[in-house]
């Protein structure tokens, strides 16, 4: 790129997309800076496991120049799957992965931030910063405005913030809809020792059953650990309209084995022995196709820009997103024109995906092979 200055490019959001998005752009001579609402790497759990697929995920990690690393991180033993039939709680469809195979191994979501984290520069990511608007001309600069008071002047802002977006106010009014279908996240600590018959009815990777209206979906993570996620049509409210809390845990399991009464025993457990509280995860997608009028300095990747049900592409396309918009940036004269030139391609094959899954979060209940998001 070049230009009188070094270009400022602040990158809001420490997600998959964002760091992947910094690292290729260090990697290419371009600073970047990222900033994000959380205190720092260790404040939350970054939850589960996710598969970064041959044909996008790794394709980003090898401009990264960590995809070397990643394959030494990641389970190729987690691309088992099978499908369960609910009522017998009997293994139908499965998948064991060939020695050697790597089209789509698994890694925690945890070890896959640290490994991207790690590979940027000291003083990258900037914790602690809540964003509240972004202001300026089109032309710029933009003003970023945090919480805090603080302010930062961008040459360009990416948008990698996730589901509800702050820096998609800028370019579009749209707003994620409720999907009809919940998650509710239930975990499962020493499997193997304390949980030895969902360790065997899950195996190394994946195991879902569905009757149509209702599903589960199992995950083993490194460290002994599995998760369930109990999928369910119901409004968004389905804990309080049953006079319950999300902090009522055994409210909603008696609530959830009257519901699954006619499961498997087998699959129920993934009801009854959770460990700790459960956690009501609605899905939301972004309105079908999500587009908007081209602005040099501003521009989304991920979620942000097409949020949509996780039927296996969210945290692949983010990375692919952030693996191009780079690209784009270290081989076009100027910003709009990198930005331009990544749209071009991002925005037609996010609408395509975008159509493809749109109404088909009820698959998720359906006795086919599917996943949260990665798979």
């Amino acid at each position: 790129m070049n230009t009188e200055r070094t270009p400022r490019i602040a990158i809001v959001g420490a997600g998959p997309g964002g760091l992947t998005c910094a690292r290729i752009l260090q990697r290419n001579g371009i600073t970047a800076t990222v900033y994000d609402h959380e205190t720092g790497p260790e404040a939350r759990n970054q939850g589960g496991t996710l598969d970064l697929h041959e044909d996008n995920g790794q394709i980003a990690l090898r401009e990264a120049g960590l995809l070397d690393d990643f394959f030494r991180m990641a389970r190729s033993e987690g691309q088992e799957m099978r499908q369960l039939d609910h009522a017998a709680g009997t293994i139908g469809f499965h998948h064991v992965p060939e020695a050697g195979e790597r089209f789509k191994p698994e890694i925690d979501r945890g070890q896959l931030r640290d490994l991207l984290l790690d590979s940027l520069q000291p003083g990258t990511v900037r914790w602690g910063h809540t964003l509240r608007s972004v202001d300026g001309p089109s032309e710029g600069p933009r003003l970023l405005r945090f919480t805090d008071g603080t302010t930062v002047e961008a040459d360009l802002v990416i948008g990698a913030d996730g589901a509800w977006s702050k820096v998609r106010r800028v370019l579009s009014d749209a707003t994620p809809q409720y999907t009809g279908i919940s998650f509710l996240e239930a975990w499962f600590h020493d499997v193997d020792d304390r949980h030895p018959d969902i360790a065997a009815l899950v195996g190394q990777g994946s195991a879902a059953a569905a009757d149509g209206e209702r599903g589960l979906f199992a995950q083993r993570s490194s460290g002994d650990h599995i998760r369930v996620y109990v999928i369910q049509r119901v409004p968004t409210d389905w804990i309080t309209a049953a006079g319950l809390t999300a902090e009522d845990t055994d409210g909603i399991r008696n609530l959830l084995l009257d519901r699954y009464r006619r499961w498997s025993p087998r699959l129920r457990r993934m009801l009854s022995h959770n460990d700790g509280l459960y956690v009501d995860r609605p899905l939301y997608a972004l309105p079908v196709p999500h587009s908007w009028e081209h602005d040099p300095t501003v521009t989304l990747l991920g979620d942000a820009a097409h949020l949509m049900p996780p039927l296996g592409v969210g945290v692949n396309l983010a990375m692919l997103d952030a693996c191009e918009l780079a690209l784009a940036l270290a081989h076009h004269e100027t910003i709009g024109d990198a930005v331009l030139a990544y749209e071009k391609t991002m925005l037609p094959r996010s609408a395509d995906m975008q159509q493809a899954l749109d109404g088909h979060a009820a698959d998720l209940l359906s006795d086919e092979p599917h996943g949260p998001d990665g798979h």
